[in-house]
């Protein structure tokens, strides 16, 4: 039943029809008791007042004005996220992708210098490697486990660290602490992509982590049907410490009349999210739509069900795995055999990634293990061939051709991937099933014990 109003309705001055169907029944004013958020498909707000308006573009107060920086769904998405991280405030947007260059975006800028680990998804190294240096942002990839690269490669002009929390494809765990410990020794935060591990399973502010960032299409929304992104401020990491370093946030912004975004939302919320909004989702506009936001606020009302359900399959298949003759290597941290296991059980002790990977034996030339890795894919039924990961269902990849298919040889051996890896999201379905459908599809790959020595990546097991 809609909402029912015992008011005595005055009879509206009589209106042509063209006027009638844009405007009746409809007032902007009137705020609806809804259960659950409201989708607030619209483009732009009404406004009561040109000084009211004139308030809200110079930032003096709160409020909407254009759906690109600001939209009152996704307002609710990013105080959700913000508030299962610990953080401060949350900047929603169009991906994980858009989340990750516009966290690294507002804190450095041409000239100036990030450290990253070389274990990162493959598209987020083409964005380091390629469009930020285009831009005049120099990047330095370190290996993340080998903290005196982490040290060695800072710079008077290095203004972040960068990591994944979990590793994608290889389920590596950082050492959040740790490299959280040098980057604030070096006087810059540490953000973190927490896609795979999501709030649920780590917390990374607890670690020291300054900022997060989440694809959100992936475990946050988990259904496979809605991009989006999210960055966070943990609220961690003080701006006003070394102002000099950091004049985007305590000098005069130009778009806050007299003031600095310290100045006006250091108080009050984070002048670091302010200035993610209100310039570079401003300007660039890779704005996450009210529609998707509803729809991964769907999601995110059953994370802690759904990843405990992927967490114990994912580790009840990767078990199988290893015990199997045609697997070479699994990647899994909850695997004994894992060299990151002692640290997954330190800072996951609510399940680790479901989504790792695993090595089929390879010959050492990359068309025959293609070939190899092609008709085990060929022969699987129930898990797919989809370029995601984090969805309900089941999915595999082939990381050396697909999602890292741009990295060379050596970056490929430094992140631990071969032509015979192969990418597991272990989804909802029941794990026998998945477990049944790998078996089969495995039937058909030569037994390592037969095959030519595959290519060497650490923690293979023995």
């Amino acid at each position: 039943m809609g909402r029912m109003s015992h008011e005595p309705v005055a009879s509206p001055a009589p209106r042509s029809f063209a006027t009638s169907q844009v405007q009746a029944g409809f007032d902007s004013g009137i705020a609806e008791n809804t259960a659950v958020p409201s989708i607030h498909q619209s483009n732009a707000f009404e406004f009561r007042s040109l000084t009211e308006a004139r308030d809200l573009f110079a930032l003096r107060r709160d409020g909407n004005i254009y759906s690109r920086a600001a939209n009152p769904t996704v307002l609710v998405f990013e105080k959700r996220v913000a508030e299962l991280e610990g953080g401060v405030a949350a900047a929603g947007v169009a991906s994980g992708q858009a989340a990750v260059a516009l966290a690294l975006l507002a804190l450095a800028k041409q000239g100036e210098h990030i450290v990253a680990a070389r274990q990162l998804y493959g598209g987020t190294v083409d964005l380091l490697q390629d469009t930020l240096a285009d831009w005049g942002i120099e990047v330095t990839f370190v290996d993340q486990d080998d903290t005196d690269a982490w040290a060695a490669a800072v710079r008077p002009t290095t203004r972040a660290f960068f990591a994944e929390s979990i590793t994608n494809p290889i389920a590596q765990v950082l050492d959040v602490r740790t490299v959280a410990d040098i980057a604030h020794r070096a006087g810059v935060p540490l953000v973190v992509d927490a896609t795979v591990a999501t709030p649920y399973l780590q917390r990374v502010k607890d670690l020291g982590a300054d900022i997060t960032v989440h694809s959100a299409t992936k475990f946050l929304g988990g259904h496979g049907t809605s991009l989006g992104g999210v960055i966070v401020d943990l609220g961690t990491f003080d701006f006003t410490a070394e102002p000099d370093r950091w004049p985007q946030l305590t000098k005069t912004y130009p778009r806050v009349p007299s003031g600095s975004l310290v100045e006006r939302f250091g108080a009050t919320g984070s002048p670091y999210i302010a200035l993610v909004k209100t310039k570079y989702v401003h300007d660039l506009g890779p704005s996450l739509s009210a529609f998707n936001a509803f729809q991964l606020l769907q999601g995110i009302e059953t994370l802690d069900l759904r990843i405990a359900r992927h967490s114990a399959s994912a580790l009840e298949v990767a078990r199988f795995l290893e015990a199997h003759d045609a697997v070479t290597a699994v990647h899994h941290p909850g695997l004994e055999s894992s060299p990151w296991h002692g640290r997954a059980q330190e800072y996951l002790p609510r399940g680790a990634s479901s989504v790792f990977a695993f090595d089929l034996p390879g010959s050492g030339d990359p068309e025959t293990d293609f070939a190899l890795v092609e008709s085990f894919i060929e022969r699987l039924g129930l898990v797919k061939l989809v370029a995601n990961i984090g969805d309900a269902r089941s999915l595999v990849a082939h990381p050396a051709s697909m999602t890292h298919s741009h990295l060379s040889a050596a970056q490929l051996a430094e992140a631990g991937i071969s032509w015979t890896t192969v990418r597991l999201s272990i989804g909802l379905e029941d794990p026998s099933d998945i477990i049944a459908d790998l078996g089969q599809a495995l039937a058909g790959v030569v037994p390592a014990t037969a095959a030519e020595p595959e290519f060497a990546v650490s923690g293979a097991r023995a």
